[in-house]
């Protein structure tokens, strides 16, 4: 209990939750007075990180780095154009599958955001779109990243509940593919509302040339899926090659990166990838010390009073996580989440830990969109240079439409677990 006060008390006053959680366990080896627990303590963090699958998350964000330097993002977005004739609000379909496409490079919304706010929303404003209607669909595709792999949510959550990576990114396909479809339905609405212009059909010869054009920037999507569901390549590996594959396409067929941007990319990534790592073998010492007071076991027996039903128990879930979203950051919602309920929910309720991870993460992905501490929503409203009230308006009906998702593979686990069973 005192733990746990001291842990809320230093978050209240703003100190980072990495080291709150660091510090958790210090506080917690002086409240009991068990120094032999100080000899673990090291050995305890540096466990958090002694895992082979984190090794997938700077080569993700590597990636990232290379595929934004190389001009892949720009191709991307030229062929999501290509695919589409003449209709109403087109170029918000254009932006939705571009998104679709950078998801499963990225795995990283704030990202993916970024990217995307310079490559859509000026083309859409220029077509006549409300820059903050624009804006909206750019931050709304966002939410695709952590859930189409590669995902950074997916390989923080297989790392502590300790599941294969590679089996948690298939599961998220079939439930990736509903939310891109929903967003066509909220697209399709907004455009009638709104008043969409309609997209004029590309002539032959210019689509042919933008389709020819992006084929090297969508083999880095086909080489990342592709080798994990082909059983080619673990996701540590298929992140290797195609980092590799980013930089021989942007230096010697897009010739928009030079030697020079390759040092600054790997100096990038570093800062970012430090940054989740630290958090993560933090991470360890909070588990270590809720394992010592029993949490969980506190947890499944409140659980077990409220309700017998592994639908009940999520939904339940369901609303806490949304609360938590709306005032953490998802990947320490993950670390704080993921110790506690995940042995309820697997041992108690008979839950899928797939199933569970998608539906968490899905959950959680919300919190990035979300007031009052939605880092996506802040960065689309800085990038779009759009009201961040205004901004969480707009993002109702998509919210809705995850929410529908949601709904759909609590009550249908085979969403989230029939692919990766098939495979």
């Amino acid at each position: 209990m005192i733990a746990g006060l001291s842990f809320l008390a230093l978050l209240t006053i703003g100190m980072p939750i990495a080291f709150a959680l660091a510090a958790l366990g210090m506080i917690y080896i002086a409240a009991t007075g068990n120094l032999i627990l100080l000899q673990s303590y090291g050995q305890q963090m540096f466990g958090g990180l002694e895992n082979y699958g984190l090794l997938a998350l700077p080569l993700f964000i590597l990636l990232g780095e290379f595929m934004n330097a190389g001009g892949i993002g720009r191709r991307l977005m030229a062929l999501a154009l290509a695919m589409l004739g003449s209709i109403r609000g087109g170029l918000a379909y254009v932006n939705l599958i571009a998104n679709m496409m950078m998801a499963s490079i990225l795995g990283s919304t704030v990202a993916q955001i970024t990217i995307m706010s310079r490559l859509a929303v000026p083309e859409m404003e220029k077509a006549g779109y409300p820059r903050d209607v624009s804006m909206a669909i750019t931050a709304a595709g966002g939410l695709l990243a952590p859930i189409i792999p590669p995902s950074m949510l997916f390989i923080i959550f297989g790392v502590i509940a300790q599941i294969p990576i590679g089996d948690l990114f298939i599961a998220g396909i079939v439930p990736g593919v509903l939310i891109f479809l929903a967003f066509i339905g909220v697209i399709m609405w907004l455009g009638r509302r709104h008043g969409f212009p309609t997209t004029q059909a590309m002539p032959a010869r210019a689509r042919l040339r933008a389709v020819l054009d992006a084929l090297p920037a969508a083999a880095i999507p086909v080489i990342v899926v592709g080798s994990i569901l082909g059983g080619l390549a673990t996701p540590t590996e298929s992140a290797a090659i195609a980092s590799l594959a980013a930089i021989l396409i942007g230096l010697f067929v897009y010739r928009e990166m030079t030697p020079r941007d390759i040092w600054p990319a790997f100096l990038a990534a570093a800062r970012g990838s430090a940054t989740v790592l630290f958090l993560i073998a933090a991470a360890q010492v909070f588990s270590w010390v809720i394992t010592f007071e029993n949490l969980p076991a506190i947890v499944a027996a409140a659980m077990q009073a409220m309700t017998t039903s592994p639908v009940v128990f999520l939904l339940l879930m369901n609303l806490l996580l949304l609360a938590l979203g709306m005032i953490s950051d998802p990947i320490p919602a993950i670390i704080l989440i993921v110790p506690v309920f995940l042995p309820v929910a697997t041992e108690i309720y008979g839950i899928d830990p797939f199933h569970f991870g998608v539906v968490l993460c899905l959950n959680l992905t919300l919190g990035l969109l979300t007031p009052p501490v939605g880092t996506g929503l802040f960065v689309a409203a800085l990038m779009g240079n759009v009201r961040a009230e205004r901004l969480a308006v707009l993002l109702v009906p998509f919210f809705i439409a995850v929410a529908g998702v949601l709904l759909l593979l609590v009550l249908f686990p085979v969403l989230s677990l029939g692919l990766k069973d098939l495979l």
